[in-house]
């Protein structure tokens, strides 16, 4: 099973390599690539003329790095990722969104409802808190330590720190 490799911002725009300035809006994306989810970081002229084909995507600005660290992606954004991953197969996306559904049932956006068996494998079924609808996730069976790895990977991308959620 491959590891992504996502780094946080490098704090310039991918598509030009000129730096952002402090407070600076500018558009963070994950690019698939054939080795994973790469974060690129996209200043908004860049954004605006080139449109580059990205996976996912939110806006956010250049932190001050004299402030306290701001949390840049509420839990909307975080519903939208676990949607958008929903049809996806392969096996990193799979782990991927369990890992995600598990950070969203701890914010309470998401309320177990129970699991069966479908095709061999486990799914879980799941609330969306505030909806009348339910969605269900494969069960990857990932180890506590993949659970805490994929966790990490996902506030580096995210630039959140999920370690008091999962």
């Amino acid at each position: 099973m491959a590891d992504w490799e996502i780094k946080k911002t490098l704090g310039q725009c991918s598509g030009t390599g000129r730096e952002f300035a402090v407070d600076e809006e500018y558009f963070a994306a994950l690019v698939e690539t054939p080795e994973g989810f790469v974060r690129q970081d996209f200043s908004a002229a860049y954004w605006n003329e080139q449109k580059p084909p990205v996976y996912c995507f939110w806006k956010t600005k250049m932190p001050n790095p004299e402030q306290k660290k701001r949390v840049f992606v509420d839990d909307e954004m975080l519903m939208s990722f676990f949607e958008r991953l929903a049809e996806e197969t392969d096996p990193e996306k799979i782990n991927f969104r369990f890992v995600l559904m598990l950070i969203l049932m701890r914010k309470r956006r998401l309320k177990y409802d129970g699991c069966a068996l479908e095709d061999g494998r486990e799914v879980w079924t799941v609330k969306v808190t505030g909806q009348d609808r339910i969605e269900k996730v494969a069960n990857p069976h990932l180890t506590e330590d993949r659970i805490e790895g994929l966790t990490s990977q996902m506030g580096q991308i995210l630039q959140m720190d999920f370690e008091e959620s999962v």
